[in-house]
């Protein structure tokens, strides 16, 4: 794609909210008719290159108490922490692929760039070893430094259009849709797609414009070997259109300021919340497990065996498997995986109450039986909303 594309003068009003690879929800820029964005209700002001790196942390709490502990009584920062290495990973990606921007970050309740700023929030939890591992006992499947830097990196290709508006030019719009396209949760997606690049789990960057293109650029400044990965396929040009516009801009003043004077996002050291109330307010909707029932206990019989003697319990078996199933499922269905694990985990109750059973040799042939059942029942919700006609 031709690097010097031409800025659109009137680009469409209002784009609607996109979330995050996680739960994550933030807000478009409103684009005006002079092509800038317009703040949304501002926060309370907060520097973020201006961690306090010197502030100790507060001493070590048990479990229980650090559920009830506000965020903000924590005295999280990134200085010293694995977050700081993740960060000046990123930064020398940045340099590596010629880019002059190093988006500011500091920590919030999740991963974003907020309000079409090019800075970058980062999930709290991510700072703090105890934090991290309570993270990972709520999703099922604890973070690690390899998911992290695929979010570090496409956020990174938000701020990135949004430092140079690249969401007003032809070129962006003629490849990855118009900027204002309605953003929604329960996106349809086509697995293997070529038109897409894959990077975050989920086949992200179908679900809008814009994380499009932020997954466009975070393979391009992280897989040396895109051009053979991708020949042949139509998102090359996607590809060929990050790296025009890195050429071009790349070393150039940005457009929109990345240490502006005011936060419009709350870090942590705002945040009222408690620790127990961020990873309660993820979970899955409310209608999984109504959805759900027993509908699908005739299902689950025919993968295993009434009460028999000498047998295995087969809620056992799938609660040892749950950790590898549920990210895996998530991964090749799209489906949220918070939505993943409460189906799991409904089909374990169930063959819990049913009483169901395994016979010994028999384990992979059911948990791969399972894990048909629990992928077509995902498919469904992912396209229909709804698990199955019930």
């Amino acid at each position: 794609m031709d690097g010097s594309s031409s800025m659109a003068t009137k680009p469409d009003p209002t784009p609607a909210f996109r979330e995050r690879p996680r739960s994550v929800s933030q807000e478009l820029p409103v684009v005006r008719e002079e092509g800038r964005p317009e703040p949304a209700r501002p926060r309370p002001v907060a520097r973020p290159e201006e961690p306090p790196a010197r502030e100790k942390m507060a001493a070590p709490l048990a479990r229980e108490a650090l559920m009830r502990t506000r965020i903000k009584d924590l005295k999280l920062h990134i200085a010293g922490t694995k977050v700081e290495r993740l960060v000046e990973q990123l930064y020398r990606e940045l340099a590596a692929a010629n880019v002059s921007l190093r988006p500011p970050c500091y920590l919030s309740d999740e991963w974003g760039c907020p309000d079409g700023k090019p800075i970058i929030g980062i999930p709290f939890y991510l700072a703090d070893e105890k934090l991290g591992a309570i993270e990972g006992e709520v999703s099922e499947v604890r973070e690690d430094e390899k998911e992290s830097m695929l979010y570090l990196r496409h956020e990174a290709g938000h701020a990135f259009c949004y430092a140079y508006q690249l969401y007003n030019d032809e070129g962006f719009l003629s490849l990855f849709g118009p900027f204002t396209r309605p953003y929604v949760e329960d996106y349809k997606i086509m697995p293997f797609s070529r038109s897409f690049v894959r990077h975050i789990p989920g086949w992200y960057a179908q679900k809008h414009p814009d994380e499009d293109f932020a997954e466009t650029f975070a393979v391009y400044i992280s897989n040396a070997t895109w051009r053979t990965t991708y020949a042949g396929w139509p998102a090359m040009r996607k590809l060929e259109y990050v790296e025009s516009k890195i050429k071009e801009l790349g070393q150039t003043p940005t457009m929109v300021p990345t240490r502006p004077p005011e936060l419009h996002d709350v870090p942590v050291e705002l945040m009222e919340e408690t620790v127990g109330e961020i990873f309660e307010r993820d979970g899955p909707p409310a209608d999984v497990g109504q959805q759900l029932g027993a509908h699908f206990d005739s299902d689950l019989r025919q993968i295993f065996l009434p009460p028999t003697p000498g047998t295995l319990a087969a809620a056992d078996l799938l609660d040892s498997m749950r950790r590898q199933l549920i990210p895996s499922i998530a991964y090749w269905t799209g489906l949220a995986r918070p939505v993943v694990k409460a189906l799991v985990l409904h089909l374990i109750a169930r063959c819990r109450e049913l009483s169901l059973c395994a016979r010994p040799g028999t384990e992979a042939d059911c948990l791969a039986r399972f894990s048909v059942l629990v992928t077509t029942l995902a498919m469904n919700r992912a396209y229909s909303g709804r698990f199955g006609e019930l």
